[in-house]
């Protein structure tokens, strides 16, 4: 089940739309009752979309790659006339007058908006479990974390109800769910996709990326999204690239780092797993070098002070008049990131250039860094520590530390899965790259995945 696959479908007339939104309607209605990753499903809608992109089809006209296929959209993004409720009781009836930027793009390029998934509230929370319209449960073990805040978007891909899906990423929120749920998802540089529309967390740390079965269907979306937006002030404008364009192309070669930093405290499940995929790089001829990376304790705890800071601006009158209306562990992950001084934030902000710099040093001496997307396999639900080895850390700090580094420095991240834990449990790895390096980490991605056939290994409802 691929983008790729139902777009050649529809062109070659094996497929209409409404098929396709009836079978995604069908798979949402047998499987979500044990996944909760839908708040809405739009199928109304949908089925309105579908029609009007068959009528079109039968005259051969083609909006794009997306054409006539159902996309799922993460409930912090804006969707006209379609309910869209940040998760929280706050917005349980906002239904937007604009859809968000990216909803446009993708809806230009032929999507259908099959519904909204699922989301911690106001995406503040790595677990998934926070949600005012549920907990989101692992397609894989229903006793387990999806991992968020993309929760519903993670488990919707994972357990077969779309074939793609789009979240967000402030700390690791379209990764983590990724790796949790076995699926790909891709936090793209900072800049390269615009925000205007999502609900932010974090002004200067928030992504949108697409979530997928495959690596060429995640680069597929990011084609669709990617682009200059002027409306978003942080939006770069660049010249246009295809982010496919380097898949299948040959990667011997080419130089992976292995970051000393980021493999501490690791279960050993994960560990053999990451080694694993060093071992196939090495086998196709990729050259692995370890690095050494002592800028990342700089760069960890000054991600923790903005991502604080700027909740704290954005949560101001949520705070002053909704807040007997939150999730209690949210409020109190509010609250607490009240603590933070201004002097802290300017802080964090003045040496972020040179931080920036100094992580990107890396890439003088390798292509890309290969990492472990998630140092632990996907936790009980409501469970909040975790043991690694002879240490407790907590849930949330061990999802976020390996994947909320970027988010300050805005480098893109891929994760994909790389094998499944003794209890059924999926692994990913995660490929960091330079900024505007997408496409060479989808052609590594693409690398690992064949070498893999993860298809056939990992994700059991890609069918």
């Amino acid at each position: 089940m691929t983008l790729t696959s139902f777009f050649q479908q529809i062109k070659a007339g094996e497929v209409s739309s409404v098929e396709l939104v009836e079978a995604s309607l069908d798979k949402i209605a047998e499987r979500d009752p044990a996944c909760n990753a839908f708040i809405t499903v739009a199928a109304k809608e949908a089925r309105q979309a579908a029609v009007k992109l068959d009528e079109e089809a039968e005259k051969k006209n083609f909006k794009g790659q997306l054409h006539g296929i159902p996309i799922a959209i993460k409930d912090m993004i804006n969707t006209h006339g379609i309910r869209t409720t940040m998760g929280s009781k706050v917005y349980e009836n906002h239904y937007p007058e604009m859809n968000a930027e990216v909803v446009n793009r993708l809806e230009e390029a032929g999507a259908v908006i099959i519904g909204k998934t699922n989301t911690h509230e106001f995406a503040y929370g790595p677990t998934g479990d926070r949600s005012f319209f549920g907990t989101c449960h692992n397609p894989y073990n229903p006793q387990k974390i999806t991992g968020g805040s993309s929760s519903g978007s993670g488990a919707a891909v994972g357990a077969g109800m779309v074939a793609g899906a789009i979240g967000t990423d402030t700390g690791g929120s379209v990764r983590i769910p990724a790796s949790a749920c076995g699926v790909v998802g891709m936090k793209p540089t900072f800049g390269l996709v615009s925000k205007v529309g999502a609900f932010p967390l974090a002004y200067t740390l928030d992504h949108i990326g697409p979530m997928t079965n495959t690596i060429r269907d995640n680069a597929l979306l990011l084609n669709v999204m990617a682009g200059y937006d002027f409306k978003d002030p942080h939006s770069v404008q660049r010249d246009v690239q295809d982010y496919s364009e380097r898949i299948s192309k040959d990667v011997s070669g080419l130089k992976i780092g292995i970051p000393d930093w980021y493999f501490e405290r690791i279960e050993e499940e994960v560990s053999d797993a990451v080694e694993s995929c060093i071992k196939l790089y090495e086998q196709i001829g990729i050259q692995v070098k370890r690095v050494n990376m002592p800028v990342m304790r700089d760069i960890a705890t000054a991600q923790i002070v903005t991502i604080q800071a700027e909740a704290t601006a954005v949560h101001q009158e949520t705070m002053q008049n909704h807040k007997d209306e939150l999730d209690r562990e949210v409020y109190d992950r509010l609250i607490a990131s009240q603590s933070v001084r201004g002097y802290e934030y300017v802080q964090s902000q003045i040496k972020r250039s040179s931080l920036i710099k100094e992580y990107n040093l890396v890439f003088n001496e390798v292509d890309a860094l290969l990492t472990p997307t998630l140092p632990i396999l996907p936790t009980d639900i409501g469970q909040r520590e975790v043991r690694i080895g002879t240490e407790t850390e907590s849930v949330r700090s061990a999802l976020l530390r390996l994947t909320s580094p970027t988010n300050y420095t805005g480098n893109p991240s891929l994760s994909l899965p790389c094998g499944l834990s003794e209890s059924g449990l999926p692994i990913g790895v995660q490929l960091i790259g330079k900024h505007w390096s997408e496409g060479l980490l989808y052609q590594l991605g693409y690398a690992l995945e064949q070498a893999i056939g993860f298809t056939e290994r990992v994700n059991k409802y890609n069918n």
